[in-house]
């Protein structure tokens, strides 16, 4: 297949495009820079320019595709509204290219709105979030595009992280002291990127619109299990705060520290063969790349 994928040059997006390859799909790569444009021809996919704004450019990739991955995204949590928008016209304007064809559509989403006091499954719905990739997927569905959604665990981890854990270890390299909030038992769950990359690959060649299938393989850890990671690594005392302490100590990343987020992929594993063969987030962490400075 000749599959049209946004974030290519991304940390998830990136890993995604040497997994396609390397079972020898072709890869049409979005790259809104020159860096991004040289990362994609040395991986040895196609370039596409454009960006998520330029929705025009985002219908020329998927109407010259088999398929399309949607992974790129605005992580500006300052701006957190503003992008769940325009992913979703972006997501809109990538299933007008594919409507009233079989071509499967993957959208990106997250798990951040479930809080469920048990492991979200995949027939879980969310509650209302900013962030619309979700919604806007099920609607094509709904209109006969063969869309689907690939949420992602809170942690995707591997060498060149740039995402919640990281955040976790420099906050407390600042502060002098690794910590979680109250008894620290609240659990993100994560999977390794080499393993979502083939999920994504899976769910491309495999998936039923209108499902959604679940990037996990560490069901939860809890945040003072990593809080004791990062605070031997780094020489720091492991401290416990209060929830009126937690902003002040974790800044913006209060509100994802706090969060209770548990979710499982049986499912998905069930349904695509997916079993995911990579270390876990412990693991990785404890092999020590993630603290090099």
């Amino acid at each position: 297949m000749r599959v049209f994928v946004t974030g290519a040059s991304g940390f998830v997006g990136s890993a995604i495009v040497q997994e396609l390859l390397g079972v020898g799909h072709q890869v049409l790569g979005l790259a809104r820079s020159e860096a991004s444009a040289q990362a994609l021809q040395a991986a040895g996919a196609e370039v596409h320019r454009g960006s998520l704004d330029d929705l025009d450019s985002l219908r020329r990739g998927a109407t010259g595709a088999d398929g399309v991955i949607h992974t790129a995204y605005n992580h500006d949590f300052s701006q957190y509204t503003a992008a769940g928008q325009t992913d979703r016209q972006a997501i809109e304007a990538l299933g007008e290219s594919l409507a009233g064809t079989d071509r499967p559509l993957i959208v990106t989403s997250g798990l951040a709105g479930f809080n469920l006091g048990r492991p979200a499954t995949e027939k879980d719905n969310p509650a209302a979030s900013p962030r619309q990739s979700e919604a806007a997927a099920m609607q094509l569905a709904g209109q006969g595009v063969r869309a689907m959604v690939v949420r992602l665990a809170a942690s995707v981890h591997d060498r060149g992280d740039h995402g919640f854990v990281p955040v976790l270890i420099e906050t407390a390299r600042q502060k002098g002291e690794a910590a979680y909030i109250g008894d620290g038992l609240n659990r993100w769950p994560a999977v390794h990127r080499l393993d979502a990359a083939r999920l994504y690959r899976l769910v491309l060649e495999q998936g039923i619109a209108g499902t959604n299938y679940h990037g996990v393989a560490d069901e939860g850890i809890a945040q003072r299990d990593l809080a004791a990671i990062i605070g031997r690594h780094l020489n720091l005392p492991v401290v416990s705060k209060t929830p009126e302490e937690a902003a002040d100590h974790f800044g913006w990343m209060a509100r994802f520290a706090a969060l209770d987020l548990t979710a499982s992929s049986a499912l998905t594993q069930q349904w695509l063969g997916w079993h995911p063969t990579h270390p876990g987030l412990l693991a990785d962490l404890e092999e020590g790349d993630y603290f090099d400075e």
